[in-house]
């Protein structure tokens, strides 16, 4: 008999409305207004998120921005702290922790295989945990959605 996973049976119940979880790359690039990285019908899908007010940024971004930011493997226009805060200071996006149990365990217990990274494993929890579309050009990510294990969107 396959093993199932131990809290599918938690999920919540499919929102009316789809939502968006933004990939970190995902929320750098709109922040920044990096042009050319999001195809327009991405965007238009994105706005229609935000408009909407399902549009999400994991915490797990904030910790991923500040960490690349302090191995200087991106630079920010100004501070992290700086930055972040402006970043989130948008009605459009909703900021979402890791208070919810489902999230922190599915990351450990993701069906089939999946890389050992963990803010991706934060993320793909948090999309499935929230029934959300995860924004990533993220291959290994695009590909483990082929699985029907996460919803993603190429940007």
């Amino acid at each position: 008999m396959p093993e199932r996973n131990p809290i599918s049976w938690q999920r919540p119940a499919v929102r009316a409305e789809p939502s968006l979880l933004l990939d970190t790359h995902i929320w750098l690039w709109l922040a920044c207004g990096v042009q050319g990285k999001i195809s327009p019908s991405a965007l238009r899908t994105i706005e229609r998120a935000g408009q909407r007010r399902t549009l999400f940024v994991s915490i797990i971004s904030v910790w991923e921005i500040a960490l690349l930011e302090s191995k200087r493997r991106i630079v920010l226009p100004m501070p992290a702290q700086k930055w972040v805060e402006r970043a989130l200071d948008n009605p459009e996006i909703k900021l979402i922790g890791l208070n919810e149990p489902e999230i922190v365990l599915d990351s450990c217990h993701l069906p089939e295989e999946f890389h050992a990274d963990p803010a991706d494993r934060f993320l793909v929890a948090a999309a499935r945990a929230r029934n959300a579309t995860l924004v990533t050009a993220d291959q290994r990510i695009l590909d483990y959605s082929m699985s029907g294990h996460v919803k993603t969107l190429a940007p």
